[in-house]
């Protein structure tokens, strides 16, 4: 039970991270908007802005399940062994398909991104949109390949209880 509470109080403590890369964003971005008003930051502030709501949409609604989440699974682990198969283990799995679909949508993002920025000419609005996406793709795939990797370790975890 020590593995469980150890997974969800890791992935609790990354949602605060994924809320505090939102909200650096959302600063910055208003901070382009408001003080710079350039082409530039103001592409810049578009894709930071939009990434960021999802971001922090993530990291609130995993805060606040978390709890649960660990009551959940004890309890099914105390009374309920047999729900870890058909529940948990089964839930795992799905969690981690995710996984790969984030990981290319946050690498196609990226190559968008990379490809705006060759593509256009500096100091223009699509070039900063470019950078925006290149940065937030690359902080949202770092932070999934984190929570995937102890993802996959909670799952070993939960297929060897038996």
């Amino acid at each position: 039970m020590e593995q469980v509470a150890k997974y969800f109080s890791a992935e609790k403590g990354e949602s605060i991270l994924f809320f505090s890369v939102g909200l650096i964003a959302i600063i910055l971005a208003i901070y382009f908007l408001i003080k710079l008003k350039q082409p530039f930051y103001n592409g810049l502030s578009y894709s930071l802005i939009a990434i960021a709501f999802i971001q922090i949409a993530i990291g609130i609604t995993i805060y606040i399940r978390t709890p649960n989440d660990i009551i959940r699974v004890n309890q099914i682990i105390q009374t309920e062994k047999e729900k870890i198969q058909s529940e948990e283990i089964p839930r795992m799995k799905t969690v981690l398909k995710n996984f790969v679909i984030y990981r290319w949508i946050e690498i196609v993002f990226a190559l968008i991104g990379i490809a705006m920025f060759l593509y256009f000419k500096p100091i223009t609005v699509w070039r900063g949109v470019g950078i925006g996406l290149v940065i937030q793709a690359g902080l949202s795939l770092l932070l999934d390949l984190f929570a995937e990797s102890r993802g996959k370790t909670y799952l070993e975890y939960l297929q060897n209880l038996n």
